[in-house]
């Protein structure tokens, strides 16, 4: 098959759509030879795919097209005019943000949400009518949909109409050679030497990004327990500034406890297996996921996990991590608490997480993708 792959979701590779389209990719790349792969990727993007040149073909995409409406655009009058005159047998768009309108041939898009529908406030008035109007007419011209997780597939057929003869549900892997418990002492060492993380400390790995990934309402809930148990606990917390950030800075600023908030910034790749081997204790209240990577990563690393249930956390975490209601200060507080006091407790849920995190693999993502372009392509 020729395979078309457009790749301009990424956000420069500080997503976890980005995670999805790296990580599916690579585990694409035992198909090179049998399959022709094309990725069309913007320019100034093209290192972050160095682990498939050569194997697969690159598309420049010229930066002037990167601006997220002239990018639209670019999806629907030149991509379809590109995929024609490559001969593409199915073109793939991993995230609904450039699901096609056009076919120029067999057409599949990946959704790993639909949040617009269930967090109030989380983008500006335009792209939650994308989101909500757009995307739905968009997501029924797609030949197949693949759904990361159950509960996106319920709430296609919920908010899309889209039934399950076109929804196809393949859960997100991990890297598990990536993601896998480590020498503790010597990532404690270099966590302290960078991030001055020198003490106990709960960590969040999200985007900061307010009020959907629920940072406010983390810190608020940090500040009680501090309060409440004199603890000497720290609070770290990796990601970029995205909507909402400085309502975060501010919530932080304004706690007593500002000193023991550690803002550490984005967290490339190569770096975040041995955060997860320092951490003591990873939280995740975000208030509503369509997969959610980091609670999984943690858990393959062997770290015992707080997980707010929404969304498809529920699904992901199971009965593996020490659940939490996302809008309760009090039960925050509380898990952070039984967490940090209790090495019995914070031994279970590691046990519960490492085997939980095994179910996920992008071997088996990636060839259950193969069989749905095999299967649309077959289909005409």
């Amino acid at each position: 098959m020729r395979i078309g792959f457009t790749t301009s979701v990424i956000q420069r590779g500080k997503t976890g759509v980005a995670q999805y389209v790296f990580a599916l990719l690579r585990a694409l790349l035992p198909y090179v030879g049998k399959n022709e792969f094309n990725l069309f990727i913007l320019e100034e993007d093209l290192p972050l795919f160095d682990f498939a040149k050569g194997k697969m073909n690159f598309i420049p995409v010229a930066e002037k097209f990167r601006p997220a409406v002239r990018n639209v655009l670019w999806h629907h009058t030149h991509l379809p005019a590109l995929a024609r005159q490559l001969k593409l047998d199915v073109l793939h768009a991993p995230s609904y943000r450039r699901l096609l309108w056009r076919k120029p041939c067999s057409i599949v898009g990946t959704i790993h949400d639909l949040a617009p529908f269930h967090v109030t406030g989380k983008y500006d008035w335009k792209r939650m009518f994308y989101g909500r109007v757009i995307v739905k007419r968009l997501a029924r011209r797609q030949d197949a949909v693949i759904a990361v997780s159950e509960n996106t597939a319920r709430d296609l057929e919920l908010f899309f109409g889209l039934g399950r003869d076109r929804v196809n549900v393949v859960w997100n892997g991990i890297d598990h050679l990536r993601f896998q418990p480590g020498n503790v002492a010597a990532a404690k060492a270099t966590v302290s030497n960078r991030w001055k993380l020198d003490r106990p400390f709960f960590l969040y790995v999200s985007r900061l990004e307010h009020p959907a990934k629920n940072h406010v309402r983390l810190i608020q809930a940090f500040t009680q327990f501090k309060t409440e148990t004199k603890s000497d606990w720290l609070l770290a917390l990796g990601g970029s500034d995205w909507d909402g950030a400085d309502a975060i800075y501010a919530a932080a600023k304004a706690s007593p406890f500002a000193a023991d908030i550690h803002f550490l910034g984005f967290v490339d790749d190569a770096s975040l297996p041995g955060l997860y081997h320092a951490t003591d204790v990873f939280v995740y209240p975000s208030l509503f996921e369509g997969f959610g990577f980091p609670p999984v990563e943690a858990m393959a690393c062997g770290i015992p996990v707080i997980s707010s249930t929404r969304g498809s956390l529920r699904e992901v975490v199971a009965d593996a991590a020490l659940t939490i209601e996302p809008e309760d200060l009090g039960c925050i507080a509380t898990a952070l608490a039984t967490m940090s006091r209790s090495p019995e407790e914070r031994a279970n849920w590691r046990t519960k997480g490492f085997v939980n995190a095994r179910r996920f693999d992008w071997s088996t993502n990636a060839a259950e993708t193969l069989a749905i372009y095999e299967r649309v392509v077959r289909n005409g």
